[in-house]
């Protein structure tokens, strides 16, 4: 088998974050989101990997992950000259394929659950297609399959009036069978080709798709409140380390610690929280729950809560910070202090003084 990262898209419900890098670069737990895909991938024993690029900040893509010799597999790229869905992005994969099956994972979705039995049941099967499922609270912001009597009967981008709560997720088995179908496909309202209509004319073909449910957690990262949430959901699977300057008895919960960090006897960490690398928190701040701070980034005065400071941040102030995102090399300076909340959504090397 082979698999498939896709790695492309404008990313907009997230910017200025993705004014200057693809979406999936973005951290989750201070590593790059498509970075788990990758690593769900690897689990299967899969060795092969295209990854997909197209739009913004293709080449750190490439340069992040390279020939893939560091995780020990093999990277090809494809790239996708604009976004013309899912299903456009698998066909431009014909060839890397070589009819064989084929596993694809769209970069920002994060899932807790091994995928490996989910693939090794599609491998030894005669189905054309295994898809994942999951249930949401919110089924019309999903494609979703009608499931009855554990058949899919209909596979339904985004439906006004939802059959069930059974959302497609962005992990799909795959034969190349799925080449021919996509080459019959006319565009959606959206002028892409969509996965879901895809794998519906599959469904009405054959009637041979499989699916499997994910009942652990699962999460499509569209939003900044969605990266946010799946960022305290993975720190708390984490497991605990301490630097021995840091009094670990002053944190309530989980709580990561990287090398070289200089934390200051009266911070207060309330986990779930992960600190990178070569960090300096100084006094008087307060950290979690459900944070992460990236690596070489300072911090002194300020609290942060349910919230992701990337790396090489420069943070001396007295806000409260809440729900927010704060990228790569961006600073904020606060004279007085401030006793409400502020939410920031800062793009890489913003710089606010107040």
């Amino acid at each position: 088998m082979k698999g498939i990262i896709l790695h492309g898209g404008h990313g907009t419900r997230l910017r200025p974050l993705t004014h200057t890098g693809p979406k999936q670069l973005l951290p989750i737990a201070n590593k790059p989101m498509s970075e788990y895909c990758l690593e769900s991938i690897i689990e299967t024993g899969i060795k092969d990997i295209a990854i997909i690029i197209g739009g913004v900040g293709s080449d750190k893509v490439k340069e992040y992950y390279g020939n893939g010799g560091k995780f020990g597999v093999n990277i090809t790229y494809v790239e996708q000259d604009e976004p013309k869905g899912i299903a456009h992005a698998i066909r431009l994969c014909k060839e890397f394929i070589n009819n064989e099956k084929f596993l694809v994972f769209l970069g920002d979705n994060i899932i807790q659950k091994s995928i490996v039995e989910f693939t090794e049941r599609f491998k030894n099967s005669n189905f054309d297609s295994t898809i994942l499922l999951c249930e949401v609270n919110n089924p019309s912001r999903f494609g979703i399959a009608e499931v009855k009597n554990n058949k899919i009967l209909k596979i339904i981008e985004k439906p006004k009036n939802p059959p069930s709560n059974l959302a497609v997720t962005g992990i799909y088995l795959l034969t190349p069978k799925i080449f021919n179908i996509i080459d019959d496909l006319k565009p959606s309202w959206r002028n892409e080709l969509e996965i879901t209509d895809a794998l519906d004319n599959l469904l009405k073909q054959n009637d041979n798709i499989s699916y499997e449910i994910i009942t652990d957690y699962w999460k499509d990262t569209g939003t900044p409140e969605d990266i946010i949430h799946a960022n305290g959901e993975i720190i708390k699977k984490m497991d605990n380390s301490f630097e021995k300057k840091y009094d670990k008895n002053k944190n309530d919960g989980k709580l990561v610690i990287g090398e070289n960090c200089e934390i200051d006897s009266d911070v207060v960490i309330n986990g779930p929280v992960i600190i990178g690398n070569n960090c300096k928190i100084e006094c008087g701040t307060v950290i979690g729950p459900n944070a992460s701070i990236g690596d070489d980034t300072e911090i002194s005065k300020c609290q942060i809560k349910n919230s992701i400071v990337m790396k090489k941040c420069k943070i001396h102030s007295n806000v409260k910070i809440i729900d927010s995102i704060i990228a790569n090399n961006s600073e904020i300076f606060q004279k007085e202090k401030s006793d409400d909340g502020k939410i920031f959504l800062l793009g890489e090397g913003s710089k606010i003084s107040f």
